[in-house]
């Protein structure tokens, strides 16, 4: 079967970048369109002061055989490096111990950069604002072989024409919003350590340092907030950077306040009840991957269902 209308791939994060990635090495035309400055999705990072902080997520782990296969690939290369297994325990008041966990990776040039490599030679077009989808395989009246929306369940229904029922009753609207805090000072003050996961707090999460993280030693931090005060200050959310440095302050015993600090918003950070199933196709072409798909939401559960529904749609358009 020829395909000559494109696959339009809705969304430039790692899903949507896989997704693209398996369509095109199947010899399917694709082309990705995403309304970001610079694609990467929630896998963003943001110049401060002259360096590039990881303000969306925090890591990433390696279990699925592919997802492998593609790591060892940026690690060879430089672009990916194991990070720790130990993170400390905190609470508002201080450190508690260590806790032993699976390898967390980080990149030294940012999250980002490894969804750039990943769409190196794709057709990739930003800033590129969709506001309709269908009815059917259809973005904005331009017709598509299939149409994958690679995104929240949020954004994939404010995109869907009402009459697309079938995709509609799929997909959910509770997500959970974070803030995420970055801070830096003029010299490292505060304990050796990679990370820390947050016990019983109400301000805080996760708390990482992204020099140790990046391998570059810079004294910055970046915390990310508990669901419930990022719900309160989603409209204002700078208003919740004295609280957020107040307890990242104590839990590590620093003395001095940063020399700067940014809160950026995530309003749709989490699903409340991810799917198990890996992806969504319909009957109509429409495609919804990400993160939200697969079971627990991490970056290589976003590349597994980018990829498994990759190929599904190869199946389909070359059967």
């Amino acid at each position: 079967m020829e395909v000559v209308d494109p696959v339009l791939v809705v969304g430039g994060g790692v899903a949507g970048i896989a997704c693209a990635r398996r369509l095109s090495d199947a010899g399917l035309p694709v082309t990705v369109l995403d309304r970001g400055h610079r694609i990467g999705g929630r896998m963003a990072r943001r110049t401060i002061h002259g360096r590039a902080v990881d303000l969306g997520a925090a890591y990433f782990t390696v279990r699925d055989p592919g997802f492998a296969e593609v790591v060892e690939g940026w690690e060879r290369r430089g672009l990916a490096l194991p990070w720790t297994d130990t993170f400390h325990l905190g609470t508002a008041d201080g450190l508690l111990g260590t806790r032993l966990g699976p390898v967390r990776w980080a990149a030294p040039d940012g999250l980002r950069s490894l969804v750039e490599d990943l769409a190196e030679g794709l057709d990739v077009r930003h800033p590129y604002d969709v506001s309709a989808v269908g009815p059917g395989a259809m973005v904005e009246g331009r017709e598509a072989s299939a149409v994958v929306l690679a995104m929240p369940d949020p954004q994939a229904l404010d995109l869907l024409a009402e009459s697309m029922v079938e995709e509609r009753d799929v997909l959910v609207r509770d997500w959970e919003p974070v803030l995420a805090l970055a801070a830096g000072w003029g010299q490292r003050c505060w304990p050796e350590l990679d990370g820390v996961f947050m016990d019983e707090s109400a301000v805080l999460t996760f708390v990482a340092d992204d020099g140790r993280r990046r391998g570059d030693g810079a004294p910055v931090l970046v915390a990310h907030s508990t669901v419930v005060l990022a719900g309160l200050h989603l409209d204002e959310p700078e208003g919740a950077r004295d609280v957020m440095l107040e307890e990242l302050r104590g839990v590590l015993g620093i003395d001095r306040p940063p020399a700067w600090a940014f809160v950026k918003r995530w309003s749709l950070a989490t699903p409340v009840a991810p799917h198990d199933e890996p992806f969504l196709l319909t009957r109509s072409g429409i495609g919804v991957c990400g993160d939200g798909w697969g079971g627990r939401p991490r970056i290589e559960a976003a590349w597994c269902s980018g990829t498994a529904l990759g190929r599904a749609l190869v199946a389909r358009l070359c059967a």
